[in-house]
């Protein structure tokens, strides 16, 4: 599952982001409220974490915008404000949620769950191809033989090759989705894991393999 931080404060969005890769998120993080909009705008997430409080643009002018064109993403306001005119504010221009500073992680979490619950309720919970399953929610990578609950930066590239098993994913596509734009993290590290997901897919035993295509990319295939 793939989240966008927005927070402008960096040691307190960098805690927030261990917190959320530690428990399986994907995370971009961003520091102010024109970089969130683009962000929103560019990619699909399956949630934001907003601060209200940003330079650039607030969090509440996000909200409003992705709105107004229709993006339906679930949002949690973060703010340091805890006055009723806020919260009501937040909620009537479309967030899901409302969380104030300082807050516990385990309450953090609880939010992000509730808020993400009822988008993957309108939608297949888990993605299915040949003889494996990928369930979103506890990221547990299946087959008729076993299962395995993947890592985040596992789960989160089988979760682009499942969905799409035709198309080809370049490493730099799979470093951009996985690890984030703003990424150090070098191109071995994507030929790394990809090499993870292969050998569970064979402790699986599984028809399913991680195709190569020479100057292309990565996508899946049944074995015949």
């Amino acid at each position: 599952m793939k989240l966008l931080l927005a927070e402008d404060e960096k040691s307190l969005s960098r805690a927030i982001k261990i917190i959320l890769e530690k428990n399986n998120y994907l995370v971009d993080a961003v520091y102010d409220g024109r970089e969130a909009l683009e962000y929103l705008e560019a990619d699909s997430y399956d949630g934001a974490v907003l601060d209200i409080m940003m330079p650039k643009m607030d969090g509440i002018e996000v909200l409003r915008r992705i709105r107004e064109e229709g993006n339906t993403v679930p949002v949690l306001l973060l703010t340091a404000k805890s006055q009723i005119e806020d919260k009501v504010l937040g909620l009537d221009t479309g967030a899901n949620d409302y969380l104030t500073k300082p807050f516990d992680k385990e309450e953090l979490l609880a939010r992000i769950r509730a808020m993400t619950r009822v988008r993957q309720s309108q939608g297949s919970s888990v993605l299915s191809y040949g003889d494996i399953t990928l369930n979103l929610a506890s990221c547990e990578l299946a087959s008729p033989k076993g299962s395995f609950r993947l890592a985040g930066k596992e789960f989160g590239m089988m979760e682009l090759l499942m969905r799409d098993p035709g198309t080809l994913i370049s490493a730099e596509k799979f470093l951009e989705r996985v690890w984030g734009y703003e990424t150090d993290a070098d191109i071995n590290v994507v030929w790394v894991y990809l090499s993870y997901l292969r050998k569970k897919l064979a402790a699986l035993d599984s028809k399913v393999r991680i195709k190569a295509t020479r100057n292309a990319g990565y996508s899946l295939e049944v074995e015949k």
